[in-house]
């Protein structure tokens, strides 16, 4: 019995969410729907010019990854993550938020001098999250943030293809990749951004080996990875690097790759107004149902309904108590 369900490596970034009108994102030539990695300076101006919309604001631990990761946990997982912070306050508040949701880490390990990652998430009236980016310290995740007794001791690693921005996380995520391998873990990554997939697919294959178990991915970023604008055709790409996969197709639910049947998941009908870390909610809830036995499409219909609930409030996140009620609501 392993001790994981679920190791995940990732960026360490704390959240700051905020409502933009489009105009601010035209106004300040932020492109809309991707995250864009920028400098600090530039993250600076940008909270300058939104100051007086700052008072509405939170800030949370974040990344990709870590949001799957947490979501894994409320569902009932047991889970790590491997990420580096600064020592700085913002890296004591990361490290004591993601330990109060029940995830594992290096706690006690020597934190450097330096800028923890932020991340600045701007939220549109349609819904449509657009991130600005400073990795800070988290640019220098390496092999040596790795726990690899960790990563032998759990069923899955999960992977967030953000990670191919850097050089040292790209290569700590090949050494994750080929530990798991070694040790029958199974492998699962995000594709993460449509951005990723246009200017950094030649990484992301490199992290990807001779293939993953499961891949996670959007509408655009499938169609993205295959150069294409035919769903059927980017299928028959991602089944070249997974042996299973997830589309998610927003408003038109899922579409999953068991490894021998295509798997239609229906969607749940909501007014979203915050899609922020839909995907992740998505990927946490589709790792802890099958980690724990689960069909394909009993984890769909699982990650369907948690995607569907976390866009309804501000946030990428859930409590964890709401977490147990979606358990409860399918079971039902």
């Amino acid at each position: 019995m392993k001790k994981y369900h679920v190791y995940g490596i990732g960026a360490a970034l704390v959240d700051t969410e905020i409502e933009v009108e489009d105009q601010f994102l035209s106004d300040t030539g932020i492109e809309k729907g991707l995250m864009t990695l920028v400098d600090e300076e530039r993250q600076h101006q940008l909270i300058q010019e939104l100051e007086g919309h700052l008072v509405a604001s939170k800030r949370t631990s974040g990344g990709s990854a870590a949001n799957t990761i947490i979501a894994t946990s409320y569902f009932g997982g047991n889970t790590f993550y491997s990420c580096k912070v600064a020592n700085d306050d913002n890296g004591h508040f990361y490290l004591e938020d993601i330990k109060d949701a029940g995830v594992d880490s290096n706690f006690h390990s020597e934190k450097e001098e330096g800028i923890t990652g932020k991340c600045l998430v701007m939220i549109t009236p349609d819904a449509e999250r657009t991130m600005n980016t400073f990795l800070g310290i988290s640019e220098t995740l390496s092999e040596k943030e790795l726990h690899l007794a960790a990563i032998q001791d759990s069923q899955y690693l999960y992977m967030e293809g953000y990670l191919v921005t850097s050089p040292t996380g790209r290569a700590a995520a090949i050494k994750a990749r080929e530990t798991a391998e070694h040790n029958g873990v199974k492998t699962a990554l995000s594709l993460s951004d449509p951005g990723m997939v246009e200017f950094f697919q030649d990484g992301l294959r490199e992290m990807i080996g001779g293939g993953v178990d499961l891949v996670f991915c959007n509408e655009d970023e499938a169609l993205g990875w295959a150069g294409t604008d035919n769903l059927d055709t980017a299928i028959s790409e991602l089944k070249n690097i997974a042996k299973s996969f997830a589309i998610t197709l927003g408003a038109r639910g899922a579409l999953l790759w068991d490894g021998q049947a295509l798997i239609e998941i229906a969607p749940h009908k909501v007014k979203a107004i915050d899609t922020n870390g839909a995907g992740d909610m998505f990927a946490g809830a589709f790792l802890y149902a099958i980690t724990q036995g689960q069909s394909f499409k009993v984890a769909g219909d699982l990650a369907s309904l948690a995607a569907s609930t976390v866009v309804t409030s501000y946030g990428p996140r859930l409590s964890a108590e709401k977490h147990q009620q979606l358990l409860k609501q399918l079971n039902d």
